[in-house]
């Protein structure tokens, strides 16, 4: 039986690699993303391959995913994995800094938009049984403090603490939940995260070798097709080049 997968922000980054990966492998796709004419065009490609069902829709909007989630052709209806994949960091400012508006926006994307598919996905993997999984995309800003992670950070470690406690409602039912924590990975995530700023952006990944996004998509597949009575966890995976700073001190005796 074909296994399928579903995917939250489908169109870059993380999300579009995992398509790719996926459905390199002969898995049915249910993919999501905000920006239509994207979605197509990866649908389009990977239509070659495998099935591919598109939906256009912002993760925060609990209606919009109930409705789409409801309405599931008969094709997807059997679900084997959820990839909660949404998701964005705004700015990098110290807090007092911070526009409240792009406070709103991680918590209602990084949160609840995984909380609303999570939940409205869950009867269909635990009707699946032995083999489920989701896999969230959690970070090492979620265990480890930096300057300007105030919120984003904060968001992480609700989906680690998410994670854990899934775990234990799931016991039972054979559906496995992975908090999967990247360092520094290049991709789109960070140009949204800089406004725009192409600079800063060449900046951060300068002479770094960051993870990519076709090694996050190869470590999910890796998670995903784990032998059925394993789970992992958590796992936390930083480049090479990349290691924990030091601890700050203020030395202006302010």
């Amino acid at each position: 039986m074909t296994s399928t997968l579903f995917i939250t922000g489908a169109t870059s980054g993380f999300g579009e690699a995992c398509a790719r990966r996926f459905a390199q492998a002969g898995w049915s796709l249910v993919l999501t993303g905000r920006r239509e004419a994207r979605l197509q065009a990866l649908t389009d490609e990977l239509a070659a391959l495998t099935d591919v069902h598109p939906l256009v829709l912002d993760v925060r909007d609990r209606h919009a995913m109930e409705q789409a989630i409801a309405t599931l052709p008969a094709k997807f209806e059997r679900l084997t994995a959820l990839i909660n994949n949404a998701g964005l960091a705004l700015g990098s400012d110290p807090a007092l800094q911070c526009d409240l508006n792009d406070w709103d926006t991680m918590v209602d994307t990084n949160i609840k938009g995984l909380l609303y598919a999570t939940r409205l996905l869950l009867p269909r993997l635990i009707a699946h049984g032995r083999g489920a999984g989701i896999v969230n995309l959690g970070s090492i800003a979620g265990n480890w403090p930096y300057p300007g992670s105030h919120v984003y950070g904060a968001t992480k470690a609700f989906v680690k603490q998410f994670s854990l406690n899934l775990r234990n409602d799931l016991v039972g039912t054979g559906v496995r939940v992975t908090d999967l924590e990247p360092g520094l990975c290049e991709s789109e995530f960070s140009l949204v995260r800089f406004g725009g700023d192409q600079a800063k952006y060449d900046a951060t990944y300068a002479g770094a070798e960051a993870i990519q996004p076709q090694d996050i998509a190869e470590t999910i597949h890796w998670i995903l097709t784990q032998p059925a009575h394993i789970n992992i966890n958590s796992l936390e995976l930083m480049p090479v080049s990349q290691t924990w700073a030091g601890f700050a001190i203020d030395r202006s005796r302010n």
